[in-house]
């Protein structure tokens, strides 16, 4: 059995940061030895004042709820392998894999179908979500539900096949999942009414300035209070995917609190609201003033709004509103960015710059490191009751991140995603992850990675 030391080691885990000696054998951590409690120096920062000689932290393994790699059927955007490397550049340990794929996985044949995919070539942790649609809501009593994490509904997508808008088919979902239910939020006859008259305006393809007027947070308020609605009709476990509007935190109100401190000791999921909320890096980094200059690179879906919704949601990740950070990594090759609202695809690469653009909001005083920690590893794992994983604790998976203080340029050779670009090229990070270990082994260490994929393991969930 092998086994890695982590020698007077500052470590982040359950809202503290101390110092300590910690043990690794074989895929689990064995043993930590606490020495002190380090206090940080403001809420925010782990390098003013007394803390100045901070270089090297160790977190648990990042665990991105929100990932489509594109496999199968999309690889020449990215496969599993590639951008689960990616990930593993970026200290994340666990993806959850979304369904809009081709084929879609939304039948039983293919999520085992891709669950094998994943078996055969993630390089870190994987799941896969189950897709609704208006016809196979009968499915979703017979899902496993120790190996899915959720079921994704699309409640305004112009993803075809996927978009769930009949009001029957909406109950339907909601009645018989027995899962948490993560939507994408956006009223689509909003949406197609606002492009008719963008079109009328300006042509057959407006400019990109234009998405947010047209996939507007009018069209994403009234899709959030429906399905909240529908959730405390039914009483499911509700997750909001990427909010990027003030307005929908106050649709959701209170209910989206979660305290991950609150905890038995066990990772199983507890008590909760129903109503939880992700908020993703795109609507957390960017706002509509930024398509002056970045154009089609920050087109997503939902569109990234004004500069004071990006503040509002800043602020909801520090005060609890908003339990999770995702980053809805949704690679494309640049050809298929151009163009404007019609024609230039919707979604970009995020997911190995997600920690390290993170660590940047914790420098400029938005969000405290615990509380990156929270948002990232362990409300993740809390609320889809992932095993044994998302904290530093003797007995949990050894999924962890080292990272080191090193101010850097983000250029495009630093890009493992198979687009291999990124919106975020030619920032500046103080941040950079150094190593990642995923169930105990060295996986990436300083721009190499381990051989095979022989560490990697599907996610197991526990629920009741």
């Amino acid at each position: 059995m092998s086994a890695t030391t982590f020698s007077d080691i500052l470590y982040v885990s359950d809202g503290r940061v101390r110092r300590a000696d910690i043990v690794v054998e074989g895929e689990y951590i064995a043993k930590i030895k606490d020495k002190e409690e380090i206090e940080l120096a403001t809420a925010a920062t782990v390098h003013d004042g007394q803390n100045a000689g901070v270089g090297e932290l160790l977190l648990p393994g990042i665990i991105d709820e929100h990932v489509h790699t594109r496999e199968p059927g999309l690889t020449h955007k990215g496969d599993l392998t590639s951008e689960t490397r990616a990930a593993a550049a970026g200290g994340v340990t666990t993806i959850m894999d979304m369904p809009n794929v081709v084929p879609q996985t939304t039948t039983l044949e293919a999520l085992t179908e891709r669950q094998a995919l994943g078996a055969a070539h993630a390089f870190v942790n994987y799941s896969f979500y189950f897709g609704a649609t208006n016809a196979n809501a009968a499915l979703l009593p017979q899902l496993d539900t120790t190996m899915v994490p959720a079921v994704k509904l699309f409640m305004g997508s112009s993803t075809g096949g996927m978009l769930v808008d009949h009001g029957e088919a909406l109950h339907a979902v909601f009645e018989q999942s027995p899962l948490p239910i993560m939507t994408h939020c956006e009223d689509s006859a909003i949406i197609a009414k606002n492009m008719r008259e963008a079109q009328a305006r300006f042509g057959d393809d407006p400019a990109v300035c234009h998405h947010s007027e047209i996939r507007s947070r009018e069209a994403c308020v009234a899709s959030t209070k429906l399905a909240v609605e529908l959730a405390l009709r039914h009483k499911r476990h509700l997750h909001v995917a990427h909010l990027s509007t003030a307005d929908e935190l106050e649709a959701i109100g209170n209910q989206a609190r979660l305290d991950s401190l609150e905890n038995s000791g066990k990772l199983a999921a507890p008590s909760h609201p129903r109503i939880t909320a992700e908020v993703c890096l795109p609507h957390l980094l960017f706002c509509d003033e930024d398509y002056a200059t970045l154009g089609t690179r920050i087109k997503c879906n939902p569109a990234v709004k004004t500069r004071a919704d990006r503040d509002a949601l800043r602020l909801a990740i520090a005060d609890g509103r908003i339990a999770t950070v995702g980053t809805d990594h949704a690679p494309h090759l640049l050809s298929e960015k151009e163009g404007g609202c019609k024609r230039a695809a919707s979604g970009m690469p995020m997911v190995q710059f997600s920690l390290v653009a993170m660590l940047q909001l914790m420098e400029e005083g938005i969000v405290s490191l615990p509380q990156v920690v929270a948002l990232m590893s362990h409300h993740p794992a809390q609320l889809f009751a992932i095993r044994d994983r998302g904290f530093i604790r003797e007995g949990m998976k050894a999924d962890l991140t080292l990272v080191r203080r090193q101010s850097w340029v983000l250029n495009r050779q630093d890009i493992i995603s198979r687009c291999a670009w990124s919106p975020l090229e030619g920032r500046t990070f103080s941040w950079r992850v150094a190593e990642t270990y995923c169930n105990g082994r060295l996986i990436y260490d300083h721009g190499t990675f381990a051989d095979g994929n022989l560490h990697a393991q599907a996610l197991r969930f526990e629920r009741g």
